[in-house]
Parts: structure tokens; C-alpha cells; sequence
């Protein structure tokens, strides 16, 4: 009797890499959303946050130029992280967030520019992570006391049935998974997406 290996999953970079450099683009963070990450966040004010995932960098200049924090944006994509650079008005009036190319979920966290962040953001990419638990693990690590880790993700049951995207969320029991442990959990629906605003 043989025994196959079971082939690895492929890096993050391998899938997202071909949809950036294709001019693929995702839900701008507007209205309902940004108020309650505002609401949840508060004003920077000079604090640090990291943008997991950070895509095309619409939330982390979001953070950055309105909210007043000095962000970092990682994104495991090169093509993602050079639409963000691309899409920054430039120098004036303030230099805008710094873009790392990163898979947070693998990566050495030694290698961000700072060892806490007063927020820690991860805005449509939750979904896609394999290892949930190693990953609540390191954003923990890096989130500082008293921080904020902000979630946006699709959960299941908030789409009609016959939805081709239906299958795009968390489970009920990854959202369980998710909110447990944390010192305070708020939640905001926004049609098909939930806000997790959570504090250690």
C-alpha cells in the first residue's frame, strides 16, 4: 500500500499575488463601517496600529490621515502593496502610512517596525486565514494593553440563500472562537459584514 502526502496548502502570496496584479480591487471601507471603526479606535493621536492585509491601503490611510495614527500596512502581495503606494497623494501635507511586504500569519514579527500597536486591524482577510488560532496567537502578541484588535469579516447566515458568495464566511463557531478571551467584544452588523471591535 502507498501513501500520498497530502499537498500543502499554498502560500498566502500565491493566491493573492495573480488577483492584485490583475486589477482585481475590493469594498472600499465607507459609512456605517467607518463610523464605528471610528467610534471603536478613537483619535490616534500619534499612536501606532497595523493593518493586516492591508490590500490597496484604503483602511490604513483611512487610520492615517483621518483618524491620526501612524500606521503600518503589511500585505503579503507586492502588486497589493504597490497600488497602496500608487493611490498615496505624496508628501503633502504629512507623509502617509509605511507599506511592508509581510505574511503576518508566517513572517518573523521582529521584522515590524514596532513591538506593540495601540491598534491592530484586519479588514476582509480573517476569512482566508487557515490557522485562526496561530494567528489570534500573534495578533495578540503584537497588540498593546489596551489596544484594540478591529475585525471585518462576513459570518454565515447574513447572505440569502442562492447567494454565490454564501460561502465566503466565518462559521459560527470561528466566530465564537474569535471573540473568546477578550476583555471586552463589540459587535456592529453592516448588511453582509460584522465589526468585531475587541480589547485583551
Amino acid at each position: 500500500m502507498t501513501t500520498t502526502a497530502p499537498t500543502p496548502a499554498p502560500a498566502p502570496a500565491d493566491y493573492w499575488e495573480p488577483l492584485w496584479a490583475d486589477g482585481r480591487r475590493y469594498r472600499p471601507l465607507e459609512g456605517a463601517e467607518a463610523g464605528f471603526l471610528a467610534e471603536s479606535l478613537g483619535r490616534g493621536r500619534g499612536r501606532t496600529a497595523l493593518d493586516i492585509g492591508c490590500g490597496d491601503g484604503g483602511l490604513a490611510r483611512h487610520l492615517h490621515h483621518r483618524l491620526g495614527y501612524r500606521v503600518t500596512g503589511v500585505d503579503c502581495a507586492p502588486s497589493a502593496l504597490a497600488a497602496a503606494r500608487a493611490a498615496e497623494p505624496g508628501p503633502e501635507p504629512a507623509p502617509g502610512p509605511a507599506w511592508r511586504l509581510m505574511d503576518f500569519g508566517a513572517d518573523d514579527l521582529e521584522g515590524l517596525p514596532e513591538p506593540a500597536y495601540a491598534a491592530v486591524t484586519c479588514r476582509l482577510v480573517y476569512r482566508w486565514v487557515d490557522d485562526k488560532r496561530a494567528f489570534l496567537d500573534r495578533v495578540r502578541r503584537v497588540l498593546a494593553p489596551g489596544g484594540v484588535f478591529w475585525v471585518v469579516t462576513k459570518v454565515a447566515g447574513r447572505r440569502e440563500e442562492g447567494d454565490p458568495l454564501k460561502g465566503l464566511a466565518i462559521t459560527a463557531a470561528e466566530a465564537e472562537a474569535l471573540t473568546a478571551g477578550w476583555s471586552s467584544v463589540r459587535v456592529a452588523d453592516v448588511d453582509v459584514l460584522r465589526c468585531y471591535a475587541l480589547r485583551p
